[in-house]
């Protein structure tokens, strides 16, 4: 993209001078027909010479005033404004309008062809009072207060002059054919909408603070002692239970076998006396796996993986021999492949 460079006259707080015109080597019909309808003397404009003295003359005399646009403002802050119950009184006692008139301070047809204006010294100061006086009285009632409100308030006022100082319209240079006598002009073709959005954009708004964000600490909840039911701190085993009473129906009696003398009474009935209740809900130790004696049920029948508990089966009492050591032959654990010399001495110790 090409430097874009404007003379010294478009500078900030420069007093105008003479425009500065860049033509091409052709100029366009269409210059040469604006040229002479707003020339009262006919002049030659037969060589680019000629058309770039007379567009000089025309665009740096003293009436060369172009009207960019019309703005209509308060006459007053908003507090101070008039009511009335007619609406035309009321816009007539409470409305200003103010326009935005400018003098061309560059044309180039070469390399950018668009033309430059820049704001006339008494549109600058209406522009000017009307913010200081108007604009920044409504900002600061419309706003809360805070510590730094009034300079920036203030920085805002001087970045308006600033900027309203060093406003400078580019627009194309088709522009010129709404020059008129004098050298006086009014934009064309809706350009003085641009004109009005690039005015209003320097009219910056006071932004207050965000509102600071508080952090709210909640006290930590005191946890309730809540009573739970039930025996969920014991553990699951008892490791030591308590008997409970029994029925003396339910107690299997104690029949020592006659032909036994090596066994004491002592051990017998310690045996059968822990054969209660509580017992049968105690879960029954893993006996230790022996080789089963096979027999000629052996080849249908497989011994367990795991036995289950003495206790749950229902054997008779004159039944089961009181041998201390000794295998046991009755038919019901043979036909099972099972010795009872596996089981005796697990459950003769409880």
């Amino acid at each position: 993209m090409p430097i874009q460079l404007l003379p010294a006259s478009a500078a900030a707080f420069a007093p105008r001078s003479q425009p500065n015109i860049v033509l091409n080597t052709k100029v366009e019909p269409w210059l040469t027909q604006t040229l002479k309808r707003i020339n009262k003397i006919k002049r030659p404009l037969n060589s680019v010479p000629q058309h770039f003295r007379c567009l000089t003359e025309t665009l740096g005399g003293p009436s060369a005033i172009w009207t960019l646009a019309s703005l209509m403002f308060n006459k007053a802050p908003a507090d101070e404004l008039r009511k009335d119950s007619n609406p035309l009184v009321e816009a007539l006692y409470n409305h200003q309008v103010i326009h935005i008139e400018a003098y061309v301070v560059h044309v180039d047809m070469v390399s950018q062809n668009e033309v430059a204006f820049k704001l006339t010294s008494e549109t600058i100061d209406a522009l000017i009072e009307y913010h200081k006086d108007i604009y920044s009285p409504d900002l600061a009632t419309s706003t809360y207060s805070w510590p730094e409100k009034d300079s920036q308030l203030k920085t805002i006022q001087e970045e308006f002059v600033q900027a309203v100082n060093r406003f400078v319209f580019r627009t194309g240079v088709r522009a010129l054919e709404g020059l008129e006598e004098d050298g006086a002009g009014e934009l064309l073709d809706g350009r003085s909408g641009d004109v009005k959005n690039a005015i209003m954009n320097m009219f910056l708004p006071l932004l207050p603070p965000p509102p600071r964000i508080v952090d709210v600490i909640h006290p930590a909840p005191i946890a309730q002692n809540h009573v739970m039911t039930g025996n969920w701190w014991q553990p699951t085993q008892l490791l030591a239970p308590h008997p409970h009473p029994v029925d003396s129906w339910r107690v299997l009696p104690s029949t020592p076998s006659p032909t036994t003398t090596s066994c004491s009474d002592q051990h017998s009935n310690t045996f059968w006396s822990s054969m209660g209740l509580d017992a049968v809900q105690l879960p029954s130790p893993t006996p230790s796996f022996s080789q089963p004696a096979y027999s000629s049920a052996s080849q249908f029948y497989s011994s367990p993986q795991a036995v289950s508990a003495l206790p749950s089966l229902q054997l008779p009492s004159a039944s089961l021999p009181q041998h201390c050591g000794t295998s046991m032959t009755n038919s019901g654990f043979d036909d099972f492949g099972w010795s009872y010399t596996s089981f005796t001495p697990q459950y003769a110790t409880i």
